[in-house]
């Protein structure tokens, strides 16, 4: 009877044993799995530089995507990007004290009627769009710009736009 007892007992512990640490390897699995990051995404109007950063996406089992400094990506034959059709300089002449730049915040700006947070939102000016900017605040904190190729006027938060250096032509998109 002695020898039955300690069977079951004996059992009993190793079936909890082999049920917990099944368990601690599926959660151990599941908690690695969501710390990796997933790809950056990549879309058809993202500047030529930030495609070229881009991971390739990888089948599964294969091994993660590397890229070094000289490797061009290839788009699939099925998705041909299209050059975007270039801004037309702007039909009015600069003003004085305005100049030409671009946005340089990623995610955009939002173009609004007034210069301060809480004015009418007029429209956006998307990342490294061509801008003319016109004048600033008297605080410095905001600017008034033109969309190039555009009668729209509006203001930007100061600090997210950067000036374009005119003398130095532009380098074609590959």
């Amino acid at each position: 009877m002695l020898s039955g007892l300690t069977k079951f007992i004996l059992g009993f512990f190793l079936a909890i044993a082999v049920l917990v640490g099944g368990g601690v390897a599926v959660a151990l699995y599941f908690m690695n799995r969501t710390g990796i990051p997933p790809a950056k995404p990549v879309f058809s109007n993202d500047s030529p530089s930030v495609k070229a950063q881009a991971p390739k996406r990888t089948q599964p089992g294969e091994g993660k995507p590397s890229l070094t400094p000289g490797t061009s990506t290839k788009s699939s034959p099925t998705s041909t990007p299209t050059e975007s059709p270039k801004a037309t300089p702007s039909p009015k002449p600069l003003p004085s004290g305005a100049y030409r730049g671009r946005v340089s915040w990623a995610e955009g700006l939002s173009l609004r009627s007034q210069p301060n947070q809480e004015a009418e939102k007029i429209g956006g000016v998307t990342f490294n769009q061509k801008i003319i900017i016109l004048e600033q605040s008297e605080d410095k904190a905001w600017q008034k710009i033109r969309l190039e190729g555009s009668e729209q006027e509006g203001w930007v938060k100061a600090g997210n736009t950067e000036k374009v250096d005119e003398q130095q032509p532009e380098k074609p998109e590959q």
